[in-house]
């Protein structure tokens, strides 16, 4: 048994229990979603470069496993060193390697580009977020043949809560629809439910400092996230050719950074130089994961949960070094032509087919006279009896989300290009 955790952390959404299954509650709950379509679409979806263009490259999904990996290392780390942990009392790696599988399951097609672009189609009605987006599918819809939710465990669904403002409290604190960082409105059920209840105090009002209240297992997997998207990019971005010597060497004249010997950069100038940058970056998770220690907590559920009862401390140096990768990774890589045009290509993509089916089926008006059948029989069918136009756009958004970049791709060419597309695509 493992004290760590309690009937509190171990509750289900629908009250139900895990009788006669010889797997814990949080075992169940990483297998649920690794046995989902939802989980195998992102294979095909953007981390930063295209989907599918070269086989190297990290996919959703190879970073996703990455995640996974650091986030039971950190656990197993944690574990080792001792007290506070012991044997019979440690933060559960099936746990964290559920919330890392799960981080990026709502994220849409076309990486960020996407997530922007229908976090802007949706203004009208409580916008787009991919994390919000998560919630949903784990509470909701991840069973995509009964429309119904995974049913999470309370612990579950708080180490994917990173942000726990919502919509409307956003926008009232920014005066317009805000880009990111909240959870759809009508999610403060869910929310209130895995606070068990409780009010948040007024110390933590709707923003940044609320985002900041997160269980110990959400900000294990939120390091790890870090440390793979810190880490892992650069790799990617060294074999595309993105970022060489000269261009980091230039980045870190221009951003007053130290590329000398000894500095983060000049380590990462001499293991491209070396044709070392797959050990360099194995090596640098190894010393991220063993920056972290557990430190004492005390805040509204600390007395209710351990998960609450403990936050993560990252050493200042390692985090810092963190932010100096992702920054060149982020002005470098991702501010670069060759990405923003293929960004604005996904992003015109998402709006067409958007634009198309928001005028089909969710104003429910003809197009050229004629109402065509644009969508699978099962989607259309609850689109139509959803009860408000506000419904039928969420559900229309929730179809362009769970599409794959090639899915999405095939779509837009079946109704726009004119020599593309057969009766037979239609079969399977």
């Amino acid at each position: 048994m493992n004290r760590f955790y309690n009937a509190f952390d171990s509750e289900r959404m629908s009250g139900r229990g895990d009788e006669g299954d010889f797997r814990s509650p949080f075992q169940i709950d990483r297998d649920r979603v690794l046995h989902t379509p939802t989980f195998r679409r992102l294979q095909n979806k953007t981390q930063v470069f295209w989907s599918g263009e070269y086989d190297f490259y990290r996919t959703r999904l190879t970073h996703s496993l990455e995640v996974a990996q650091i986030g039971r290392s950190i656990c197993h780390f944690l574990r080792v060193q001792g007290d506070p942990l012991g044997a019979d009392f440690f933060v559960d790696p099936d746990l964290v390697e559920a919330a890392c599988l799960s981080h990026d399951l709502g994220h849409p097609p076309f990486g960020h580009a996407g997530e922007r672009t229908l976090n802007h189609l949706m203004a009208r009605w409580g916008g787009f977020e991919g994390n919000a987006q998560t919630l949903r599918l784990l509470g909701e819809r991840i069973f995509s043949a009964r429309r119904t939710g995974m049913d999470p465990t309370r612990a579950f669904v708080d180490s994917v809560l990173k942000y726990k403002s919502l919509w409307s409290e956003r926008r009232r604190l920014a005066g317009e629809p805000p880009e990111n960082h909240f959870l759809y409105d009508f999610q403060h059920e869910t929310l209130d439910w895995a606070m068990g209840g409780r009010d948040f105090p007024a110390e933590l009002p709707p923003g940044d400092a609320r985002d900041g209240f997160k269980s110990i297992e959400c900000q294990i997997m939120d390091w790890a996230d870090d440390t793979a998207y810190s880490l892992n990019d650069l790799s990617d971005s060294v074999r595309a050719g993105f970022l060489n010597l000269e261009r980091v060497e230039r980045w870190a004249e221009r951003s007053g950074e130290d590329c000398g010997e000894g500095s983060p950069l000049g380590d990462l100038m001499k293991a491209i130089r070396g044709g070392r940058v797959d050990p360099f970056v194995g090596k640098r998770i190894g010393r991220y994961i063993q920056s972290v220690r557990l430190a004492e907590d005390s805040n509204i559920l600390s007395g209710e949960t351990n998960r609450h009862r403990f936050r993560l401390e990252v050493d200042p140096a390692v985090r810092a070094e963190s932010k100096v990768f992702k920054r060149l990774a982020f002005e470098v890589v991702f501010l670069s032509p060759q990405l923003k045009q293929l960004e604005h290509k996904g992003s015109v993509l998402l709006r067409r087919l958007w634009e198309v089916l928001e005028t089909r089926y969710v104003r429910d008006e003809a197009i050229d006279g004629q109402h065509f059948q644009l969508l699978p029989e099962d989607a259309a069918e609850e689109i139509a009896a959803a009860d408000d136009e506000a419904a039928r756009a969420r559900l229309v958004c929730d179809f362009l989300a769970g599409m794959t970049d090639g899915y999405a791709a095939r779509l837009y060419k079946r109704l726009f290009t004119p020599d593309f597309g057969s009766i037979g695509d239609l079969v399977g």
